[in-house]
This record gives structure tokens, C-alpha cells and sequence, in this order.
């Protein structure tokens, strides 16, 4: 009998790997891009309607956001398209919302919603470095780090081999489920932490996100730098659910070479 659910544990790994052309390597989906991409905007609509969306347009803010959203996701189309990946974006419609919370938080759900906390802009004190955590978070969602922690969840709890039913789920559980497996969660410690190689990944990608988008990378080092600073404090969410510190600003510069080919002043 246990050879018999490892032979099946096995089976169901191997069946549920998909190819991520980004990375060039499988990762395990245990969930379709149009069931998570249908939930994810099912679930931004409803956030958005219970959340302060800061909707004016004359907003300052706003209009950062807004514009250095644009230039991620033209960086972000360029970059497919000149290596003839433009299918893996055809389901993404993407937005960009400033959110009034106090919140040092900002995130994308897959498809392409983003959300930026006004907590957030204390941190970045110039657009690069909003470009920065944009184009770190657009990663997160591009790389399908969020819908691997899912289907390691659902794996985690073998009860449920109607898998299809995980993302469809109308109930709190599922719903939390996912929020917290894209870093959307409202309160304190309810988010968990990307893995050090998801967050090697979303900086690295990011990087170059934001060298496309005619933003200089460089400023990633003083903002990650202040941040890692900031996270011995109180532990605001965005540093439980994103790693802080001297290893991880020591790997963003050597990603820097690499992002800075990218980069035309």
C-alpha cells in the first residue's frame, strides 16, 4: 500500500510539471493558467471594491504608478517578444492600482494585476526605485511563483485529488489559501515568505524589468539597502514575505552587469 501511494505521489509530480519559457525549466502546476488567471481577477475585482483605490487622476502618485507600471509591462512585452514568447502573455490583462494602506506592501496576482500600497512610496523615494519593487513583484506572477506554492500546498495535503475544484473553491478557506499564496494578505504574519530561490528569481527578472523600462537598476541597491534597515524594526508585511539583507543585496549587485546590458540612458 505505500509503495503504491508513493508510485501514485510520483506520477501525480511528474504529470503536473509545466514548462516555464522564462526560466526554461518545469514547474510543478498542479493548476491551469485559466483557472488561476479566472480566479485572480475575480479576486482583485472584489478587493478593489472593498479597498480606498486612490482613483483620481491628478493624484501624483497615481500617475507614477500608473506610468511606471506601463513601462515595466512594454519592458516586459519586449522582452517576450524579441524571443518569440508573446503566447505566454496572451491571458494577461494587465492593471495598476495605488491603494491608500499604511501598509509597506505591494504585489501582482497572476494576469497582471498589480496593487501598490501608499505605505510602500515611504521606501522608494524615487520612481526607479518603484520600478524596482514593480518589477520585482511583475516577476513573482511571470515566474509562477505564487501557483508553484499552491500546488505544493494542495500536494501537502493529498486529501484533495480533485484538483481542479482548489481554484474554483468559492469558500474562505480557498480564498485565503490563495491570498496568501500571492502575498496579499492585510494582516501581519498572514503571508508567507517566498522561497530564497523565488526571491532570487522576482530580483534578478526585476532587474531587468526596470533596466527595459528606462529605469537605472542601480537604485535597487540603496532602496534594498534601506529596506533591510527598515525590516529590524517593527516587521512590516512586505519584509516577512520578502527577505532582507546583506546576501541578498551582495546578489543584486552581481546581478547588475547582466541588467545594466538592458539598461540605455
Amino acid at each position: 500500500m505505500r509503495y503504491l501511494f508513493f508510485s501514485l505521489f510520483a506520477i501525480i509530480i511528474l504529470a503536473s510539471c509545466a514548462y516555464n519559457k522564462l526560466t526554461g525549466t518545469n514547474q510543478l502546476s498542479l493548476i491551469s493558467d485559466s483557472e488561476i488567471f479566472k480566479t485572480s481577477d475575480s479576486m482583485y475585482r472584489d478587493y478593489l471594491n472593498k479597498s480606498k483605490v486612490i482613483s483620481n487622476r491628478e493624484n501624483m502618485d497615481v500617475q507614477m504608478v500608473q506610468r511606471v507600471g506601463k513601462k515595466i509591462v512594454q519592458a516586459v512585452n519586449q522582452y517576450y517578444a524579441d524571443r518569440n514568447m508573446q503566447s505566454q502573455l496572451n491571458e494577461y490583462r494587465w492593471e495598476y492600482h495605488l491603494v491608500q494602506n499604511a501598509e509597506v506592501n505591494a504585489w501582482c496576482m497572476p494576469g497582471g494585476k498589480i496593487v501598490v500600497y501608499t505605505g510602500i512610496l515611504s521606501m522608494t523615494k524615487t520612481e526607479a526605485e518603484l520600478a524596482v519593487i514593480m518589477g520585482h513583484e511583475v516577476s513573482h506572477a511571470l515566474l509562477n511563483h505564487g501557483k508553484q506554492r499552491m500546488s505544493q500546498s494542495m500536494l501537502l495535503n493529498l486529501g484533495s485529488l480533485a484538483l481542479s475544484s482548489a481554484v474554483s473553491d468559492k469558500s474562505a478557506r480557498a480564498r485565503s489559501n490563495f491570498e496568501i499564496a500571492y502575498g496579499i494578505g492585510t494582516q501581519v504574519g498572514l503571508a508567507l515568505p517566498f522561497s530564497r530561490k523565488h526571491e532570487t528569481e522576482a530580483d534578478q527578472f526585476g532587474l531587468i524589468w526596470t533596466a527595459m523600462a528606462g529605469y537605472n537598476p542601480n537604485e535597487a541597491i540603496p532602496l534594498w539597502q534601506r529596506m533591510s534597515i527598515a525590516s529590524g524594526n517593527d516587521v512590516p508585511e512586505f519584509f516577512r514575505t520578502h527577505p532582507t539583507g546583506v546576501n541578498r543585496i551582495k546578489a543584486i549587485k552581481a546581478y547588475m552587469p547582466q541588467a545594466m546590458k538592458f539598461y540605455k540612458q
